[in-house]
């Protein structure tokens, strides 16, 4: 099993939106939670600060210096090799960055006090194996704090609906609470540079119909976007 879970991990799950266009994407992270309320919400239910800090399916690692400046280490894991390179090339000696799968984790059992995952890999039903490694990495006390985008939330949500008719929201947020996560929704803003910017991240997260569509429905170079942080803490009675 794990010879297979190995082989798995050297063949990931395409994000075409960053393995494409990285330098697009690293935009789009720069104009994201433009207010700060998805990391006040992380904050919150999830703190990190001093502790060992693990972010699975960290790309190239944006985030990763966020999280060391407060916490006693980190550790980015991701399955695509350029991404992990250019990770490294962020972090310095600040962070490790590890190339493997979110269902085959590099690390010993009871091993961090936070796994971390943003829009990566934690989409509902068949992510069962990540967290079951998430859990086996964690110590006792420790928590799993999964960040998506709310589908249920416009106009990014519209959006999503229409590239993704198959996706149902609902059934997700039903499969994260029969996994015993908490749930808290996050409504942050995105604010570009510029209309150019703006555009080009549109482009890149759609199909071109569907890009089309949100261009248009986008005022100047902001727009709203909903999420959801999924909190579960492992060992504990009830919801954090």
């Amino acid at each position: 099993m794990r010879s297979f879970r190995r082989a798995a991990a050297e063949r990931p799950i395409p994000s075409p939106n960053i393995w494409h266009w990285p330098e697009v994407y690293e935009r789009e992270n720069e104009a994201q939670d433009a207010d700060g309320a998805l990391w006040a919400a992380l904050r919150e239910l999830a703190p990190w600060a001093g502790a060992d800090v693990l972010d699975v399916g960290c790309g190239d690692g944006f985030h990763l210096p966020r999280f060391a400046a407060e916490a006693a280490s980190v550790t980015g894991v991701e399955p695509y090799a350029p991404l992990v390179e250019r990770a490294r090339h962020r972090v310095g000696d600040t962070a490790a960055v590890l190339r493997a799968g979110a269902a085959d984790l590099p690390l010993p059992d009871a091993s961090v006090d936070l796994v971390h995952a943003r829009t990566a890999y934690f989409f509902g039903p068949g992510c069962e194996p990540g967290l079951a490694e998430a859990r086996r990495v964690l110590r006792p006390g420790g928590r799993i704090a999964i960040v998506d985008l709310d589908a249920t939330v416009g106009p990014y949500g519209g959006w999503m609906r229409a590239d993704i008719p198959h996706y149902d929201p609902v059934a997700v947020e039903r499969f994260f609470e029969r996994e015993g996560f908490a749930l808290r929704r996050v409504a942050t803003r995105w604010v570009f540079p510029d209309r150019e910017t703006c555009e080009s991240v549109l482009r890149i997260e759609f199909s071109p119909r569907v890009a089309a569509r949100a261009v248009a429905e986008t005022t100047g170079p902001a727009l709203g976007v909903g999420y959801r942080l999924h909190v579960q803490r492992v060992g504990a009675l009830s919801a954090p």
